[in-house]
């Protein structure tokens, strides 16, 4: 199995090859910088490994929520490399690849991933840890900090959401947050992982299949607000 993945949806831009579940990754945060730096990551990867995009079976990315300009170059950067591969893509949840990256740095069984959605809201989900995996409960979401209602116990709060609203969160819940991250970020390395299991029980879609996922659907009347 042999697999690239590729993650722009945050400030973060990361890009891991899995080989036969060998990972290798590159790794930085350059907010304003994606565009220019996300092939050339890729093609240092493969000229490390030893291969050529043709040799993947599939190229992995995440697909949002995230930021706007983001997700948009990550999804046409995939599309546009897997149409001239002719291989399939794997779309995975920000959010998901955020627990995913979280689950090393986290012990409590409840975890909440929430990425900072700009004006003064929150993108996030709820998960539980299931063998050694916190899977995804329910749906993703996209609101106000203040409507994250969550019931009684305790609860690991993971990801750039809880770093630009934990203190408001922490007024309007009485969840005991017993584990924080909040500078966590989605990371090609773990997405590349989480795409193998993916890719062995569902395979792949074709690229025009591969579409980004924003939630806040009057994205584009607010592109200008998107910072990231």
């Amino acid at each position: 199995m042999k697999l690239l993945a590729i993650d722009t949806a945050t400030e973060a831009c990361s890009v891991a090859l899995n080989i036969d579940g060998e990972i290798i990754e590159r790794y930085t945060i350059e907010p304003r910088s994606h565009a220019s730096q996300v092939l050339p990551m890729v093609d240092e990867l493969l000229a490390e490994a030893g291969l050529v995009l043709t040799a993947m079976d599939a190229i992995a990315f995440d697909r949002g929520p995230g930021s706007f300009t983001g997700i948009r170059i990550g999804t046409s950067v995939v599309q546009g490399l897997a149409f001239g591969a002719d291989i399939g893509v794997i779309p995975i949840s920000s959010l998901v690849i955020l627990a995913q990256t979280a689950c090393a740095g986290v012990e409590t069984p409840d975890m909440v991933a929430m990425l900072d959605a700009r004006m003064d809201e929150i993108y996030w989900a709820v998960f539980r840890r299931q063998e050694g995996k916190f899977i995804l409960q329910g749906e993703e979401q996209l609101s106000t900090p203040d409507k994250l209602i969550l019931p009684a116990g305790k609860w690991a709060a993971v990801g750039t959401g809880w770093g630009a609203y934990g203190s408001l969160l922490q007024q309007h819940t009485i969840i005991d947050w017993c584990e924080t991250l909040p500078e966590a970020l989605p990371r090609a390395a773990d997405l590349a992982e989480l795409a193998a299991g993916v890719w062995e029980s569902q395979g792949g879609v074709e690229p025009n299949q591969a579409l980004p996922v924003y939630l806040r659907h009057n994205v584009a009347s607010k592109q200008q607000v998107d910072r990231n």
